[in-house]
């Protein structure tokens, strides 16, 4: 499962951006309001990435951040919206009027989103009220040092709560290791890692 990756923007069009990293060019399919949102510097970008694998086609699906590819897994659990509908929703309207419109139940605004009939925005009213609001997502303790990592185990869709004892059995690993594992990225690396071993067994 890739997180994310981290590169230098080669190109774009209005659904589609492409990643030199390791020297490798990366095709990843976005929404076009992600391709405007990311954070660049010097040319470079990090875009958290989404692997859609079906028998017929892969891609590799960007977004800015970890709730807006939270965001895009939720929109396919309605009926009848698949990841090209997905990205075209996302596209026709911003996050926070997305999270808005359905927590009003607001059909008649989700049916001005390019793509979107009333039965369809019906359905994301049932179906996703309440599972966005803020992200959709609950803080983590107070001071907690792994919010990052949390937001990103949180965003593969792993429960957030769950994430938490994940990475604190992880780093109780770490400390039972004693030397070995460098302070900074490299702690951070072996934390995810260890993390995603626990919440996979």
């Amino acid at each position: 499962m890739f997180n994310s990756l981290s590169g230098k923007i080669t190109g774009r069009t209005n659904d589609t951006l492409y990643l030199l990293t390791g020297g490798v060019e990366w095709e990843l399919v976005m929404p076009l309001t992600d391709i405007e949102a990311l954070n660049i510097t010097n040319g470079e970008a990090r875009v958290f990435t989404y692997l859609h694998h079906t028998d017929k086609d892969m891609r590799i699906f960007g977004f800015s951040d970890t709730l807006r590819r939270k965001t895009f897994l939720e929109l396919q659990k309605v009926e009848g919206v698949g990841p090209r509908a997905a990205l075209k929703i996302m596209s026709g309207i911003s996050q926070a009027e997305l999270e808005r419109a359905l927590e009003e139940g607001d059909v008649a605004r989700l049916e001005r989103t390019p793509g979107l009939g009333k039965k369809t925005a019906q359905k994301m009213v049932l179906a996703l009220k309440g599972k966005l609001v803020h992200g959709g997502q609950e803080k983590s303790a107070p001071g907690s040092p792994y919010e990052e990592l949390v937001n990103a185990l949180a965003g593969m869709g792993y429960d957030r709560k769950a994430a938490i004892a994940a990475l604190e059995r992880a780093a109780a690993e770490i400390a039972r290791r004693g030397a070995g594992v460098e302070e900074g990225a490299g702690k951070e690396n072996e934390l995810f890692r260890l993390a995603i071993l626990s919440l996979t067994k």
